[in-house]
């Protein structure tokens, strides 16, 4: 048996099926007692698993840890069925044991039998690889939870336990880049087609961070907990003052409910018109999909929010239960309105209408969440606390004198002032010992 004869692990993902097929065949070719092919197309296909280990931050045998990527990123029915069942039995069982028992093989394989055939020390020097942790940008939770993956693979004896790692691998983290990744954005590719874009680094706070806003926080949960419950849940806006935590508190919740299967999908105004495609790509999975709109608000010759009302809630198809959109504003309507919409002006005979137009995208969001400026006292509240935290040597009064120079000289009260002024103690060499 060879890799040819694969038929659910070929190459849904190109990247990896192209390095893992060319030295799958310099392998078979070496079994075999034939030439090895072309030196130069050795160190090509080497050079390109060093480029995709490097990209996930993998270690070890990269041979094998490749090899565990190869089978965490295959999207195929049998991983998908995994991923929403656990073991599944029936034809699709028996053609996933058909291609373990041929994918065992070559992750078995000791690569460093190779460099005798082109002479070279390659594979022996990737055999205990090591990543440089300061120089390289990646998901560091996915290179961990990879080469762990590769760890417990090495560790099967047989195909049915190599199998049964696998199973339990797509049961507890899914399939593909929705799997293993936390947050995605949208891109158009080249041929056009609409795109899910993991974002590789997210910011890592949680709702215990933000100081404050305890009604708003509890009700963002209560909406969100319910939802990757399975329980009926509403689309969410969060409006009010800029620097107050909106976009934080999203991503925050994200953090909270990554594990218990949420994802978030970051969109753009412009990119209303690919909605369609995106929920159409997201609607089998087994996750729960934020639809995130950071900063939404239309001027009053937009007309995008008509397109937006109808993916929400008004079109003919229905929305899958496994998506909500969620969206922060500076503006509670979304919507600008001038006062001349409420003007009998003869252009538009029902005046009413029109403002009523406007108000209704607001009203599609079942959850609405007010994040309003903080007073003096809590401002100084969430400087104090946020000091505390990173253990300022600065006394209470001493701290307050400083945040009230700094809120007079960049903008007034805000948890993202307070923040700021926090970083700009950090920063500041003449305090000492931070």
């Amino acid at each position: 048996m060879n890799y040819k004869e694969l038929i659910l692990y070929r190459d849904s993902d190109q990247e990896l099926w192209s390095v893992f097929s060319g030295l799958a065949e310099i392998v078979d070719r070496k079994e075999n007692g034939e030439d090895q092919g072309d030196l130069g197309h050795f160190f090509e296909l080497f050079s390109e698993m060093i480029r995709v280990s490097d990209k996930y931050g993998l270690e070890g045998d990269l041979w094998k840890s490749f090899l565990a990527l190869f089978f965490a990123k295959n999207v195929n029915a049998y991983s998908r069925a995994c991923e929403v069942h656990g073991a599944v039995e029936g034809s699709i069982n028996h053609l996933a044991i058909h291609d373990f028992a041929i994918l065992k093989k070559y992750f078995d394989y000791d690569m460093q039998s190779i460099d005798e055939a082109f002479g070279s020390t390659t594979f022996t020097l990737v055999k205990y690889f090591r990543r440089e942790e300061d120089t390289l940008a990646y998901n560091h939770r996915i290179s961990e939870i990879i080469d762990a993956f590769a760890r417990d693979l090495d560790e099967a004896k047989d195909v049915a336990s190599f199998q049964g790692v696998i199973t339990d691998f797509y049961e507890n983290y899914g399939v593909g880049k929705l799997g293993l990744n936390k947050a995605f954005r949208i891109e158009r590719q080249l041929d056009q087609s609409v795109g899910i874009v993991p974002i590789p680094n997210i910011q890592h706070i949680y709702l215990d961070d933000l100081v404050g806003y305890e009604l708003q926080k509890k009700a963002l949960v209560d909406n969100t907990e319910a939802f990757v419950e399975g329980r009926k849940a509403n689309n969410c806006l969060l409006y009010g003052e800029s620097g107050t935590g909106k976009s934080s508190s999203i991503k925050a919740i994200l953090n909270q409910y990554y594990d218990r299967g949420l994802r978030i999908i970051e969109v753009y105004k412009y990119q209303f018109q690919d909605l369609n495609e995106v929920i159409d790509q997201i609607k089998d999975r087994n996750y729960k999909f934020i639809i995130y709109m950071d900063d939404l608000s239309f001027e009053e010759d937009e007309t995008d929010y008509k397109y937006l009302k109808a993916i929400i809630e008004g079109d003919l198809g229905r929305k899958p239960e496994n998506v909500l959109i969620y969206a922060t504003s500076n503006r509670r309507h979304l919507i600008r309105e001038n006062y001349s919409d409420k003007q009998d002006r003869s252009e538009d005979m029902h005046t009413s209408d029109t403002v009523q137009e406007k108000l209704s995208l607001y009203n599609r969001f079942g959850v609405t969440i007010f994040y309003g400026a903080p007073d003096k006292k809590e401002f100084d509240h969430i400087v104090l606390t946020l000091a505390e935290r990173l253990n300022l040597p600065l006394s209470e009064e001493e701290l307050l004198r400083r945040a009230n120079i700094w809120v007079m000289r960049h903008g007034g009260y805000s948890g993202r002032s307070a923040e700021q002024f926090i970083n700009y103690l950090l920063g500041d060499t003449s305090i000492g010992n931070l």
